[in-house]
């Protein structure tokens, strides 16, 4: 998806160039992971509307018993972190700081989405400071 938007001319994902950039699921952010125990992976992932998140653009994720499960239990291990369970909007971004016009734009260029469908398999976490992503299960 990051490449038919780039293909079409708008924002993309597909253009930032750093070596952590992939298709990923935010569970939460914190300044620390002590506390955090394992991760329980696979966890079953269904893909839903390509819809506006602010100025971003992004894929739903439909939000499983299981991922919500995950994602409460992250955001009660971690101190500070960031959203808690009621305000979590699981997705993967497709495109950042899109200008307000070209968002009617991204429905044309995905076309018709397939019904998209798999699994979580990999978990890491990205430190913003250092620019280094440290794998937590696979």
């Amino acid at each position: 998806m990051w490449f038919r938007l780039k293909q079409a001319g708008l924002p993309s994902l597909a253009t930032h160039g750093h070596a952590s950039n992939r298709p990923h699921l935010t569970v939460a952010t914190a300044a620390s992971l002590a506390g955090l125990s394992g991760v329980e992976l696979p966890l079953r992932a269904e893909l839903g509307a390509v819809r506006s998140l602010g100025r971003a653009v992004v894929w739903e994720v439909r939000p499983t018993a299981e991922l919500r499960e995950l994602q409460a239990r992250v955001w009660e291990a971690l101190d500070e972190a960031w959203p808690p369970p009621q305000e979590w909007v699981p997705h993967v971004s497709l495109a950042l700081r899109v200008p307000a016009g070209q968002h009617e734009a991204v429905p044309a260029a995905l076309g018709d989405l397939p019904r998209a469908a798999g699994f979580f398999v990999a978990a890491r976490s990205y430190d913003t400071a250092t620019r280094v992503v440290t794998d937590l299960a696979s």
